[in-house]
């Protein structure tokens, strides 16, 4: 059912941006009388689920989910349509209207994706609204939860300053931020470091694989989740939401403390200080020979937390003025952090190419529930993130024709039919390479 609901949000928010982004293409073509052919959502390859012909265009649906496309008359595009190239140009067709529409049509469906993206980090803004756990407010600093936290170069206790020289506003961005960066600045025991993000973290972080828990979090209670099978403890007393408040008289208000404690004690018996609701006894309990309790770590609602002075949320409300500046802020920053890692997979020293992803990771980043406001904000992210990408100057995309369109308006001359479809045929090698490779990771890595 997971991947049922999974596979749906990817399929739904996929077919609104293909059409979208199409139609960002084929009302400029109309607009300048150039004649759209055939207009389709996914690829049509021998036969189609549905057709229908409306004046000179053909809509329908095919049957290889992997894009859409329109087919405008007069235009050396996927199709390879050389006989029609071959004939004289026609009022109606792309290649007889001046450059600055042509230019236009191509970037239609660009300027939609971005226009789309930000919209939706609008609306959402303004019907939910925001709520996170801001850096600032994270006071005791963070808790090193893995290895890659210590080879980022991070202690337990650390306050994160700034990545790049950009103050962190939510502790969930945190993560994201190293991904991106390449320095940051903490404070540790009052003093000010500064230390670089090593150039091979993201092949590292790759490696650990998929599932792996977060490399840093907010430090959290010791709160009792449950026993395990081997528990010597499960008749001590303790219950599940149990919060540990001392270790054989030592305080301690973290969990990353309480391990330290309890390792010094190792198959002894220790007493624990212990607040249930609003009661608060002692309850004793044997170690195992690696100082572990045998339970597994709880988790308290963030009410408690607030109640307990951990942490305070920040949560926001927007109008529908105020969502505006907030959504296009948000926008930005999506499409500048997507930008720096393309750069990253571009640079064969960072290893960002290894966690290159295909349909099958796009797919994995929606939820397991369907939860519209996540549903909405992926696909805000995959707007903005397919946007930059036909922006790219490979041919066979929309950037490529921008950029040979752009030569001839500065030139004066326009790239012979021959020179276009020989680049044509250069992008689609380029790009099925990448999708191939793309894909291909995606195997690997469920097979890893």
């Amino acid at each position: 059912m997971e991947v049922f609901i999974k596979a749906s949000q990817f399929l739904l928010s996929l077919s609104l941006l293909i059409v979208l982004h199409e139609l960002g293409h084929f009302i400029p073509a109309k607009l300048f009388k150039t004649r759209v052919e055939k207009f389709y959502l996914f690829f049509d390859y021998k036969f189609s689920i549905f057709k229908k012909k409306i004046g000179d265009t053909v809509y329908g649906i095919g049957w290889i989910p992997l894009g859409g496309y329109v087919k405008i008359s007069g235009m050396i595009d996927e199709s390879m349509d050389t006989e029609q190239m071959a004939l004289p140009p026609q009022p109606w067709e792309f290649r007889s209207k001046p450059a600055w529409q042509r230019l236009i049509i191509m970037l239609g469906g660009v300027i939609v994706n971005f226009i789309l993206g930000f919209a939706i980090y609008i609306l959402i803004l303004f019907t939910w609204g925001e709520s996170y756990l801001p850096n600032e407010n994270v006071k005791d600093g963070i808790w090193v939860t893995d290895s890659l936290g210590i080879e980022l170069g991070l202690k337990t206790g650390d306050k994160i300053k700034s990545v790049d020289g950009n103050k962190i506003k939510a502790f969930s961005s945190l993560p994201g931020e190293f991904i991106n960066g390449t320095s940051y600045i903490i404070e540790r025991n009052g003093q000010t470091i500064e230390k670089e993000v090593p150039v091979d973290f993201i092949s590292k972080l790759i490696e650990k694989g998929k599932g792996v828990r977060p490399f840093i979090s907010p430090r959290i209670p010791f709160v009792i989740g449950g026993f395990g099978p081997e528990s010597k403890n499960s008749e001590s007393g303790l219950l599940p939401k149990d919060l540990i408040l001392a270790i054989n008289g030592t305080p301690i208000k973290y969990f990353d403390e309480a391990s330290a404690i309890l390792t010094t004690y190792k198959n002894q018996t220790v007493t624990l200080a212990v607040k249930r609701k609003n009661e608060d006894i002692t309850v004793p309990v044997n170690l195992d020979e690696n100082g572990k309790i045998g339970v597994s770590l709880g988790s308290l609602p963030d009410v408690d937390m607030e109640k307990l002075g951990y942490y305070t949320l920040e949560t926001k409300e927007y109008t529908f003025a105020q969502a505006i500046p907030a959504g296009t802020a948000k926008g930005v920053k999506t499409l500048t952090d997507y930008i720096k890692q393309l750069k990253k997979v571009f640079n064969p020293e960072t290893g960002a190419y290894k966690g290159l992803g295909g349909f099958i990771s796009i797919g994995s980043i929606f939820p397991s529930t369907w939860s519209w406001q996540s549903f909405w904000g992926i696909t805000a992210f995959l707007s903005i993130m397919l946007g930059f990408m036909n922006l790219l100057p490979i041919p066979a995309l929309d950037g490529g024709h921008v950029v040979f369109t752009l030569y001839e308006m500065i030139t004066g001359r326009k790239p012979s039919d021959k020179f276009l479809e020989y680049a044509q045929i250069t992008g689609f090698v380029v790009l099925m390479a990448l999708l191939l490779f793309a894909n291909a990771n995606d195997v690997i890595k469920l097979f890893h």
